[in-house]
């Protein structure tokens, strides 16, 4: 059986946008007048074999009734505007770990770890992500009292401090996820997609946070191990798929789903290449997109003797370039260098 995949491609923004939108030339993605775009690739997937076509939207009407029905139906999700997510939000990175491949140790102490979520902030911060667990390749897993007894002193007061900036907790146990909410934690960020803990699922269906869908291959200890893949970018949305609707049954739940195809996480260059050189390909499930390539290895796959420890300026490219696709949350080390890059790329639009 034929399966058939919409992405939106062939894009314009800024002015040119907008007067292409004004003359029903294009249609806007996720709603924002400022991203637009009058083609489509549709992938076709029958079984091992694997094909792909352009098609302009203007001669959408020509193509099969089946054809037609699906990419009609796409349409709706990838133009549609996703609730609080119509400008880029930018997630700081808070790891209260003494392991984390990039800062791990540098914030494990609660004081240097409030000054460093303040510091965000200032820079520029909507989410602040705080994770007491390192999920770097290899890594193993802790006891929850462990990681809980890393992040609390942190967690608990922060939307006292805080209350018009975004919690993510970054977890993969339903302990943390538990207590995280009695703190009034917005977000939570499990890796796993739930799977490592059965329990978690259900704290999260008694909450009103906000879910992020992640996809990684394998666990953080094995999942850099060769991974493999039919097709990287029709398997991971062929993942959120089956998530949502049937593992996670997730129906009464969709207005609170953030999807995260996990660069790194059980991919090698080549497939995070394809990831988010395609990435809008997700839209067409009908859910905001995250993404967090900050400060990861491909970056110094690419740039070989050019890389740098902060690794800023892929990171920055790999932000703008999936922005460009309307990716709407970046989930970064470096905030104020980032936001600085939106800024910029937004004035430049606008011209």
């Amino acid at each position: 059986m034929t399966k058939y995949y919409t992405r939106a491609c062939n894009f314009y923004y800024g002015t040119i946008s907008k007067k292409l939108l004004k003359k029903n030339l294009s249609l806007p993605l996720c709603g924002n007048k400022n991203i637009s775009f009058d083609k489509v690739e549709l992938f076709l997937r029958n079984g091992n074999k694997i094909s792909s076509k352009i098609i302009s939207i203007k001669s959408l009407n020509k193509q099969s009734e089946v054809v037609k029905k699906k990419i009609k139906k796409d349409l709706q999700k990838i133009t549609a505007k996703k609730k609080n997510f119509e400008n880029p939000l930018i997630m700081g990175i808070l790891n209260m770990t003494p392991d984390s491949f990039s800062d791990g140790g540098k914030y494990t102490q609660t004081k240097k770890a409030l000054a460093h979520i303040n510091v965000m902030i200032n820079s520029g911060a909507d989410i602040i992500d705080i994770g007491g667990e390192s999920t770097k390749p290899g890594s193993k897993t802790i006891e929850p009292k462990k990681e809980w007894k890393r992040i609390n002193s942190v967690i608990k007061n922060f939307k006292k401090k805080n209350p018009n900036i975004l919690l993510s907790i970054d977890t993969r146990k339903s302990e943390i996820i538990k207590k995280s909410i009695e703190y009034k934690a917005d977000i939570i960020n499990d890796i796993s997609c739930f799977s490592h803990d059965k329990n978690s699922l259900k704290e999260i269906k008694k909450s009103k946070s906000t879910i992020i869908i992640h996809h990684m291959q394998g666990i953080p200890k094995t999942m850099q191990i060769k991974p493999k893949y039919k097709n990287v970018l029709l398997d991971i949305y062929d993942f959120f798929e089956d998530q949502i609707d049937n593992q996670l049954k997730l129906k009464k739940e969709r207005n609170k789903i953030i999807i995260d195809p996990g660069i790194g996480f059980g991919k090698n260059l080549k497939h995070n290449l394809m990831l988010m050189s395609k990435i809008s390909i997700f839209h067409s499930l009908g859910f905001p997109i995250l993404i967090g390539s900050s400060r990861k290895r491909f970056i110094s796959q690419i740039s070989g003797v050019f890389d740098t420890k902060e690794r800023t300026g892929g990171t920055l490219s790999s932000v703008l370039f999936t922005l460009s696709q309307g990716v709407q949350i970046f989930r970064v080390h470096d905030v104020k260098e980032v936001k600085q890059g939106l800024l910029v790329y937004k004035r430049l639009l606008e011209q």
